[in-house]
């Protein structure tokens, strides 16, 4: 199986930055696409970053600009930067990502736990 642990979430001010990190561990062989997805109280969840194997990015049109994901393969590890941060930010963060196992040799997808991001005033 595969787990994938979100971490750096956290209580931020307006304008401020956070890191968020997500590992994911497991009997893998390789990861595609990972992404960042949040979801705020009452909405539903949305993408906000992705991220390919090959390093190709794209992002929703709300945090553009301001955050940066990016990836370690070696470790498995996708990372979230955010800057300028917004209270309209204040969400769960999930991690997400499309994992190829040595025993199964196709992707499957897995959802990290998620991790709390509160931006105040």
């Amino acid at each position: 199986q595969v787990q994938l642990v979100e971490s750096g979430g956290g209580l931020v001010q307006i304008g401020g930055s956070l890191r968020l990190s997500c590992v994911a561990s497991g009997y893998i062989r390789s990861i595609n696409d990972m992404d960042w997805y949040r979801q705020a109280p009452g909405k539903q969840r949305e993408l906000v970053a992705r991220i390919t194997s090959r390093g190709s990015t794209n992002y929703s049109d709300s945090v553009k600009g301001r955050f940066t994901i990016s990836r370690d393969n070696a470790k498995n590890t996708v990372y979230l930067q955010m800057n300028s941060l917004k209270p309209e930010d204040t969400a769960v963060y999930y991690c997400n990502a499309d994992v190829i196992l040595w025993t199964t040799m196709y992707p499957t997808n897995y959802w990290g736990q998620g991790t709390q991001v509160t931006v105040s005033s």
